[in-house]
């Protein structure tokens, strides 16, 4: 009866719909760079640069917005180096991805002791309010958790429906997925396969990085290192779980939140007192290991994935 109660209650899902945000954002930026071709695994770093870039931004005196950018711009930042390594010089994705991660999480972590360097407590920002759209998040159980989360939030979901309908209605997302698919019809088009990877993995890793400030600007309203805690690379198989379609990806985000919001709740109800807490931290991962076996069964992955592209080939 506690289960179908948590279940049923709309604190439950408002919780999940909020911890699924940054991973919709990372999401659908690794999406967008496999659909490319390249493989980011520079995903958890960028997420940590972005969190300490967009709360540091804030910190020193700009608007919410503003450090929202600032995170974007760190983020391209690291893609354009992800991407030049891969890209036109054909390095191994998996060794330049993990490469970018230590790189920006070392970054940031200098960055942070050099800013703030006799601080042992992260200082606080005015973070994103909720905003409650009116007559829709009076709605029960849906309304208020759709309908009364923060902007970042808001832009999340909106961002979902953006990158579906650019990748499958308009001719920059049919050649963005050809770059991915067979990059040798992108180039007898006379479009370059390398500027299109490129510039994938830079607005991919922008949003991975404004992933990471929702953690810092909307979740929460301090910066600290352990704060993305494996979301990266959760973001990964979220990808491969939804097949690489933006609806699929933004569903698995949110039942993978579920399962994390479920944990929570269910190490307060009489069984989080039998049972060690230890296991109910593991259930969201397992279930969604379970899931993503059972889904990534029938996805076609995308066929130039990892596979360096050079002018001439076909």
């Amino acid at each position: 009866m506690d289960l179908i109660d948590i279940i049923l209650s709309a604190s439950f899902w408002t919780a999940a719909i909020r911890i699924a945000s940054p991973l919709i954002f990372a999401t659908l930026g690794e999406l967008i760079c496999e659909r490319a071709g390249v493989l980011n695994l520079g995903i958890e770093g960028i997420m940590v640069a972005g969190a300490f870039a967009g709360w540091m931004a804030v910190y020193s005196g700009l608007d919410l917005w503003s450090g929202v950018a600032v995170a974007f711009f760190v983020g391209v930042c690291f893609g354009l180096i992800h991407s030049l390594l891969t890209v036109p010089f054909g390095l191994s994705q998996h060794v330049v991805g993990l490469g970018v991660t230590l790189l920006a999480t070392s970054l940031t972590y200098y960055a942070y002791r050099l800013a703030l360097p006799e601080v042992t407590t992260p200082p606080k920002i005015e973070a994103f309010q909720p905003y409650q759209v009116p007559v829709l998040s009076d709605i029960p159980l849906i309304g208020p958790a759709l309908f009364a989360q923060t902007p970042l939030t808001y832009l999340a979901f909106a961002l979902a429906g953006v990158v579906a309908l650019v990748l499958y209605r308009t001719p920059l997302g049919l050649a963005l997925r050809a770059a991915g698919e067979n990059p040798g019809a992108v180039a007898a088009q006379g479009l370059s396969v390398n500027g299109i990877r490129m510039g994938a993995v830079m607005v991919g890793s922008g949003l991975m990085a404004v992933g990471g400030a929702f953690l810092t600007m909307s979740a929460f309203d301090s910066f600290f290192f352990e704060m993305v805690n494996g979301r990266g690379w959760i973001c990964i198989a979220l990808v491969v779980f939804g097949a690489w379609k933006p609806g699929k990806a933004l569903l698995g985000a949110i039942l993978f939140a579920a399962f994390d919001a479920l944990q929570i709740r269910m190490q307060q109800t009489p069984i989080g007192a039998v049972i060690p807490y230890q296991v109910f931290l593991m259930t969201p991962y397992i279930l969604s290991i379970l899931a993503l076996v059972v889904m990534s069964r029938r996805a076609e992955i995308p066929a130039a994935l990892m596979v360096p592209w050079n002018k001439g080939e076909r």
